[in-house]
């Protein structure tokens, strides 16, 4: 049995979404189980107060009244609200585990079905290294590639400016109607106009830490190969590569000097398989390689309760405290895969996967990609 999430079919079904997304301990992986498991979004607000009283919180639910006044601002600001499986939402996006369900979209919504290739690196990049991504985005865009990046100073904002000619877009980590860093504000007016932004934070969101990996993750999620051009070890850039590798992208980079701390985190990807590159014809090369584009269509593979490879042949009954604690024993800071801890419990996929449901709506599990959860410290 094939289970297709189907975008909303009306503003009602889509204030349904805006509403469960933005609720407390929803991301995009618990988004997904949520409408799997309960049929729809409408379905799941409605369970979830429940749920929560069951672990002692209060009422998660995002407020109706407050979904249609951020609605009422997107709108108000030109910008569009695009649903996962809606016609202009970014195609290869759609299949990254923790796909936005919900997008922001300002600027040219046509750009988004172009070829991209995203280009990351340093902040604090050196005056070559930014003359070359500079290079490298004009040269991409006229063999008819967007370009991709996430607003940052350095090799970012290059990028930007190479490729605002032909057409970039920018991931945001905050709200759309913010701009940083703020000397960014007049690339970012400009890149509305002849390109395309996109977030997935609701207006008025100051970025903080914890949302660049997000952003990081749409960066490399709407691009068919990622470049990368001088970053350290301990980067951003070296999170979009691992970010990338995960989402099955080509992962690229420009060999650096090796006395350059800058340079050492493009060798080190270097080193461990991705594809050296000197210029954009081999950028091109690399990327022209087949590739199978996927559907827009979300699709899951189980049924709607198991979301695990196989039924146990047999499993003792457990009462319910006694199956939440097993569970947690189970678990730990580092991600294990659901289907290991299936075969480690005592319990059917149906109930495994509900206590793990109220887990994460409690704060206390995160689901990461691959079907992964890890106890939350």
């Amino acid at each position: 049995m094939i289970n297709v999430i189907m975008p909303p079919a009306n503003l009602d079904e889509k204030l349904d979404w805006l509403q469960l997304i933005r609720s407390q301990n929803v991301g995009p992986i618990t988004f997904f189980k949520l409408l799997q498991h309960f049929g729809s979004a409408k379905a799941a607000l409605i369970a979830l107060p429940e749920k929560a009283r069951k672990n002692g919180k209060s009422n998660p639910v995002f407020s109706r009244k407050k979904a249609e006044e951020e609605f009422t601002k997107i709108e108000r600001f030109g910008a569009q609200l695009v649903a996962l499986g809606e016609e202009n939402y970014p195609p290869l996006l759609a299949h990254i585990d923790d796909a936005p369900p919900l997008l922001q979209v300002l600027g040219n919504d046509k750009f988004l079905k172009k070829r991209t290739v995203a280009i990351v690196g340093a902040r604090n990049a050196s005056a070559n290294g930014q003359v070359l991504a500079k290079q490298l985005a004009q040269d991409l865009g006229q063999y008819g590639f967007l370009i991709a990046s996430g607003l940052a100073r350095g090799i970012d904002t290059s990028a930007h400016e190479g490729a605002l000619g032909t057409g970039t877009i920018a991931a945001i980590a905050g709200g759309l109607d913010v701009t940083y860093p703020p000397e960014n504000h007049s690339l970012q007016e400009a890149i509305k106009e002849r390109g395309v932004l996109i977030s997935e934070m609701p207006l008025g969101s100051k970025p903080q830490a914890r949302h660049f990996p997000r952003r990081n993750r749409l960066v490399s999620g709407i691009s068919r190969g990622v470049v990368v051009i001088e970053a350290s070890l301990k980067s951003g850039s070296m999170i979009t590569a691992r970010l990338a590798q995960e989402q099955g992208r080509e992962t690229m980079a420009l060999p650096g000097s090796p006395q350059d701390p800058r340079s050492k985190g493009g060798n080190l990807l270097i080193k461990q398989g991705a594809t050296l590159v000197e210029s954009a014809e081999d950028i091109v090369e690399t990327l022209e390689r087949p590739f199978d584009r996927p559907s827009q269509k979300r699709t899951f593979s189980a049924p709607i309760g198991p979301l695990f490879e196989k039924e146990p042949k047999k499993k003792i009954a457990l009462n319910a405290d006694d199956a939440r604690l097993s569970v947690k024993e189970l678990l730990g800071p580092s991600a294990v895969y659901v289907d290991d801890l299936l075969r480690q419990c005592q319990l059917s996929p149906t109930d495994l996967n509900g206590i793990l449901l109220e887990m994460e709506l409690a704060g206390q599990i995160e689901w990461q990609p691959g079907n992964r959860v890890a106890l939350i410290s």
